[in-house]
């Protein structure tokens, strides 16, 4: 019925087309018919233009992303798009959280106009456009009871839990996790709870596991370990760790994620940006004096201007005259278990 649906908006509202062969309607534009046809086919397949990605520099998992997003905001639309200037329209202000590349690759891949009204082709009011440079792809939690105490690891880490239904994720999940899956299903219909523990177990180990769904059913979701970039919080043995902890937890516990990820760094973990209802995660944690600007590794002016803002009031750490920096105290604590014959463990 979405298929049918879809065809529909295109202007294709007579006799059912096969899906392979989607219909150009009469009297649409080329590429706004292309763009239909796309989303057409990623609707049926989960998949993107194959040469999308020479005119864009994000990867394709943030390629499938906007297909998504552009999917449900084309049927929503009331008239859909019919003219290369309301398509256009369309997918900036759908996409307007993209970076500026992006948008207008996407638009020339499919010969559309880049808008003239210039908040449209901005980057979101609550950030710099620059925020966006490098990002890779976007990570976006369950939506209820994502994260909690014991996903929250330190000032600057936390474990993030993703759908795998979701387009972008279920095509990675490999077979040994769904068949558990489903064999722990059939064991808890069983209850055979010891058989069901032991696969959830094997399920964890291999980055998975079961959140709680809005309706109270067993969502499977692949676990993320996220390092917030560009921030530094003193370590939970350090003073003030134990209060940056709790910050960040109170910032994002419970609550549905955006994550910016920019790579993953040489612990396995995603290095990215974190958004919550609204707000920059890192943003808080550096005017509230809950962690450093880490500019070894990220020189955005905005992070030095908010630790300076901090350090001014005395907010937090600053309320020392000599904090420790974190990734000093690291140092002296490796360089300690060496002296001490012991192997030293990196807590960064």
């Amino acid at each position: 019925m979405g298929n049918a649906l879809l065809r529909c908006l295109r202007g294709d509202c007579g006799e059912s087309t096969p899906p392979h062969r989607p219909q150009t309607p009469q009297g649409v534009p080329h590429g706004v018919a292309a763009l239909a046809h796309d989303l057409f086919d990623y609707e049926i397949t989960s998949k993107v233009p194959e040469a999308l990605s020479r005119h864009v520099v994000s990867s394709r998992r943030a390629q499938a992303i906007w297909y998504k997003k552009l999917l449900v905001a084309w049927k929503e639309a009331k008239p859909t798009p019919k003219t290369p200037a309301t398509a256009a329209i369309l997918v900036v202000q759908t996409l307007r959280e993209n970076q500026k590349a992006d948008l207008e690759g996407l638009l020339a891949f499919y010969n559309l106009p880049v808008p003239s009204t210039p908040e449209i082709v901005d980057a979101p009011p609550s950030s710099s456009s620059t925020w966006n440079d490098g990002v890779q792809f976007e990570l976006r939690t369950l939506p209820v009871r994502t994260v909690d105490t014991r996903d929250v690891v330190d000032g600057d880490g936390i474990t993030a839990y993703v759908d795998t239904a979701t387009p972008e994720e279920s095509a990675d999940v490999p077979m040994e996790v769904q068949q558990a899956a489903i064999q722990r299903t059939t064991a808890r219909a069983a209850r055979n709870y010891r058989e069901a523990d032991a696969l959830k177990k094997s399920i964890s180990a291999a980055g998975y596991g079961f959140k709680a769904g809005p309706n109270g059913d067993e969502i499977l979701a692949r676990k993320y370990r996220i390092r917030l970039r560009g921030i530094d919080a003193p370590e939970s043995e350090m003073p003030y760790g134990k209060e940056a902890k709790a910050e960040l937890l109170k910032l994002v516990e419970g609550k549905p994620l955006k994550i910016h990820v920019y790579g993953v760094d040489q612990y396995g973990r995603r290095v990215g940006d974190v958004y919550c209802g609204g707000i920059f995660v890192q943003e808080r944690m550096l005017k509230g004096g809950f962690a450093w600007h880490y500019a070894t590794y990220d020189q955005r002016p905005e992070f030095a201007r908010w630790e300076k803002e901090a350090r001014a009031a005395r907010r937090g750490l600053w309320a020392s005259s000599h904090p420790e920096k974190p990734w000093e105290w690291r140092k002296s604590r490796r360089n300690a278990g060496w002296r001490e014959g012991k192997v030293p463990v990196e807590v960064f």
